[in-house]
């Protein structure tokens, strides 16, 4: 088929169906989406909650329980270890399909009656505030991560131990205010950093050292500003600069280090080992576009985020393992396969509209069920039921489709509705990569949860606390601090916070300050260094001897794609707005440079 371009049923925007497009959506029988790749994010993420906890009641034992489900939810929850027991059956709670009612009202009873895990976890210890994570050892506010032991205040943080405040980090140890890093070993306030060991304030280092404040480095050690110093030098100049533990003189070197960012090349984007691929961050992958934080073995592949060993996928986040034929899904695979609008669902094949189900194929609209075969609504059916009955409710979604508060449609071929999510809009990563505010969330439709109600007293506020880190004793753990940014900004804010024992005694070892910012505030710091899950058409910002803007002097007069006094010729995606600020190079101009 030919390219066509359509209009988003949802912001009205226009987008286009490729003709590779088409061919994938014929591979796996689903209609052409009526949602353009971005509303698609944003609908999906509207239903996973990484960061959000609640007080809440066991639904089979009556016990408290910490849950990602908040009790006015309408959710059945089970603590996770009941809800993983044998002794009791989640096709107790199935239904026959109705014909007379839309599809997803029936799904979204299931939903809230079917009993779900109070938390998304596995093989985790002393990790009650810890969500969609595995393998981990006290942990404290963790989500989205994979092996890990004293962690706290962490996302996507994989085989890593001793850190804190990170985000999207592997390898590392030791690690404080640290977003985008690989095998790290002691380093604080640092971005897109790589084997890099005893530094801070780095941005786009690599094989570095005993660095302070330095940018674009490979494999350097004892610089301070870009600049080399002798080892004596070095201790001698980190001394005068009086920061070890002490707030004011940290905040300062931070806004100072802002600048030396805003200097520093950036390459258009970041991808490794590839081959035909548009996106970033991106390592071992072929034929891919539109794709985030993917490592390894994908091909074939669009619009995926957070993947590995995946082929043939359209609309992913944090899939894969083996896996393929997936579309319009998250947190699912493990040698999967035509899994399709769906959620959290783990092994088998030919399993469309269900949600935290594991081991199990051929299932239609299906909530929590364990190694089964041919449910629908969580009820079983022969293979000759099955196979009967699925034609026929496609065929009624598309005749009795789902309309939501505001007139959006949803036939056979979309995800849920994000206004028949379990959470509110706030709770979910939605917010985090597409942010609204209360008004603009109900003005679309979407739930909003407000804070609830103060039951504490704050007892210091942030410009109460010591400045030196060896002024602070164990009096603190007792305290409620006050966040700086008093609830006024859109991050989140808790507005207070407590210090917690592993957490204080990291700051005395790592010789840093106390944060003066609530956990929120200080994520959304973080995912603002990161750039949106987006991509624009751009050119390399080399003109010749400086970068456009002045701001930069090229080191290298040899860049291979231009004469020396030449503006380079080259046009790349990136995930970088044209507006910003930020000087981008393409490939060569920027391995010229940095490399």
């Amino acid at each position: 088929m030919k390219e066509e371009g359509r209009v988003c049923q949802n912001c009205h925007g226009s987008f286009t169906i490729e003709p590779e497009d088409f061919n994938f959506y014929e591979k796996i029988s689903v209609p052409p989406p009526t949602f353009c790749p971005d509303c698609r994010m944003q609908r999906r993420f509207s239903w996973r909650n990484e960061r959000a906890f609640h007080k809440n009641i066991c639904a089979r034992t009556d016990r408290s329980i910490i849950s990602g489900f908040a009790p006015d939810s309408g959710m059945t929850v089970y603590e996770r270890d009941s809800w993983w027991s044998d002794d009791w059956d989640p096709l107790a709670f199935g239904a026959e399909y109705d014909f007379s009612r839309p599809f997803f009202l029936q799904f979204s009873r299931l939903v809230r009656r079917t009993p779900v895990p109070a938390v998304f976890n596995a093989r985790t210890i002393d990790c009650d505030y810890v969500q969609h994570t595995g393998e981990y050892k006290n942990g404290y506010l963790v989500s989205a991560s994979w092996i890990g032991e004293n962690i706290a205040y962490a996302s996507r943080c994989n085989e890593s131990k001793d850190c804190m405040d990170i985000f999207a980090v592997a390898g590392c140890e030791l690690c404080y205010e640290v977003v985008s890093a690989l095998k790290c070993y002691h380093v604080s306030f640092s971005q897109n950093v790589e084997n890099c060991t005893d530094s801070s304030f780095l941005f786009d280092c690599k094989g570095c050292s005993h660095c302070f404040g330095c940018t674009n480095l490979r494999n350097k050690s004892y610089y301070i500003f870009n600049q080399p110093y002798t080892k004596e030098e070095y201790h001698k100049k980190l001394a005068e600069l009086s920061l070890n533990g002490n707030f004011t003189s940290f905040a300062s070197m931070k806004e100072k280090f802002a600048i030396l960012k805003s200097k520093a090349l950036r390459k258009y984007a970041n991808l490794i080992k590839v081959q035909s691929v548009t996106g970033d961050n991106v390592v071992g992958a072929s034929n891919c576009k539109f794709c985030f934080d993917i490592v390894g073995e994908v091909r074939d592949c669009k619009f995926i985020q957070n993947a590995l060993r995946l082929e043939q996928a359209y609309d992913g986040y944090g899939v894969g393992e083996q896996s393929e034929l997936m579309y319009e899904i998250f947190d699912s695979g493990v040698q999967g396969s035509r899994q399709c609008f769906g959620a959290i669902i783990y092994g088998g094949s030919n399993i469309y509209y269900s949600y935290n189900c594991h081991g199990s194929g051929n299932l239609f609209g299906c909530v929590g069920l364990r190694n089964k075969q041919y449910c629908i609504l969580n009820k079983q059916y022969t293979k000759e039921e099955y196979e009967k009955l699925i034609p026929r409710i496609i065929e009624h979604m598309n005749s009795m489709p789902y309309v939501d508060k505001k007139g959006r449609v949803y036939k056979y071929g979309e995800f849920f509705p994000t206004e028949l999510s379990p959470f509110a809009y706030n709770e979910t990563i939605a917010q985090e990569y597409f942010p609204l505010t209360k008004e603009q969330t109900l003005e679309k439709g979407y739930h909003w949860k407000d804070p609830e109600a103060k039951t504490y007293a704050i007892t210091k506020q942030p410009s109460d606390l010591p400045d030196h880190i060896k002024d602070v004793d164990d009096s603190i753990l007792k305290d409620t601090i006050g966040c700086f940014h008093e609830g006024k900004c859109n991050e989140q804010c808790t507005t207070a916070f407590k210090i917690i024992p592993q957490e204080l005694q990291f700051y005395k070892r790592m010789n840093l300050p106390l944060p003066r910012l609530c956990p929120n505030c200080r994520h959304y710091q973080r995912l603002k260094q990161r750039n949106p899950l987006k991509l624009w058409h751009w050119r390399c910002a080399c003109a010749g001897v400086k970068s456009e803007n002045g701001v930069y002097t090229n080191t290298n007069a040899v860049h291979p794609s231009h004469a020396p006094n030449d503006h380079c010729p080259n046009e790349f995606e990136t995930s970088y707005a044209p507006d910003r600020p930020e000087i981008v190079y393409c490939e060569p101009c920027y391995q010229a440079e940095v490399v």
